[in-house]
């Protein structure tokens, strides 16, 4: 659960950078180099040898969809949304995440979609805002899309990583879809993107590095091992944890302070009252053990 926790810190300023920083650059040339540096940061660790073909696909294909697919969304939304629109419009991957979960179950934990309801109340009391926007309704739906490759992505990686090889470790693998991810970006951006014309500004460069090495880089590998120690449950709880976290962080980084302190503190409590309900177990399945 820590390595969540983490994430969810380290994620919590994207948001305002992006918006702040990137806005005008080419989303998917974005995407591209983001993805890039997050494939440097791995590949000291890759044994091309270590896994078979199949395997490389698989990984390569759940990375294309995960962050690759989802970060030309996610970022092209920017267009369309303000950064607090987009961070409200993201607080429905939870029930995504649980959906998708109990689909290629055939079956439907519902202790596992309260976790995932009650995060995206406790999130959405934070952000909410009554603002409305000419192209609300476009970004929200691209978001809306985004939000759906990630959550896709978690749950087949989920299932996936205890089937492979076990002498690989988790580092050595994370180059695969990080490859996937940066093929299909650059793939779109053969089609979509005048290389010549995107020309970032040094701070712009400062942003995409920091970007793409802690929080894709890192963010994202930390993102996958910690979903595979935590129940669907927890895990759909905690993709809304950078909401209120992200708030905290700039009080305490930025000095900054909230709006309303009651919202954070109501924001606050809904979220780890839905992970406590994820991980809830009744007395009789404690005692029957693992």
């Amino acid at each position: 659960m820590l390595p969540l926790i983490f994430v969810s810190f380290l994620w919590a300023f994207s948001f305002g950078l992006i918006k702040g920083r990137l806005t005008g650059l080419d989303p998917v040339a974005v995407s591209v180099l983001r993805l890039a540096f997050a494939a440097v940061v791995f590949l000291p660790f890759l044994r091309p040898r270590a896994l078979p073909r199949r395997d490389v696909v698989t990984l390569a294909i759940i990375g294309a969809i995960q962050f690759g697919l989802m970060y030309m969304l996610y970022t092209a939304a920017f267009a369309h949304l303000k950064a607090h629109e987009v961070a409200l419009a993201t607080i429905l991957t939870p029930v995504y995440v649980a959906l998708l979960d109990a689909a290629v179950e055939n079956r439907t934990r519902w202790q596992h979609m309260a976790a995932a309801a009650l995060a995206v109340v406790g999130a959405g009391v934070l952000i909410w805002k009554n603002r409305t926007s000419d192209t609300i309704v476009t970004g929200f739906l691209v978001v809306q899309a985004a939000n759906l490759c990630f959550a896709a992505g978690q749950v087949a990686y989920k299932r996936i990583r205890p089937t492979l090889a076990k002498g690989v470790n988790d580092a050595g693998l994370f180059f695969w879809p990080c490859l996937g991810a940066m093929a299909v970006t650059a793939l779109t951006s053969v089609f979509y993107t005048d290389w010549t014309a995107f020309r970032p500004a040094p701070i712009q460069w400062g942003v995409l590095a920091y970007l793409g090495i802690l929080a894709s880089g890192l963010g994202f590998f930390l993102w996958n091992y910690g979903a595979l120690r935590v129940n669907t449950g927890t895990l759909a709880a905690f993709n809304n944890a950078k909401v209120p976290l992200g708030v905290v962080c700039s009080m305490l980084v930025f000095g900054e302070k909230p709006e309303s302190f009651f919202r954070l503190l109501l924001s606050l409590g809904l979220l780890v009252l839905a992970v406590l309900i994820a991980e809830w177990k009744p007395a009789s399945a404690k005692k029957a053990g693992p």
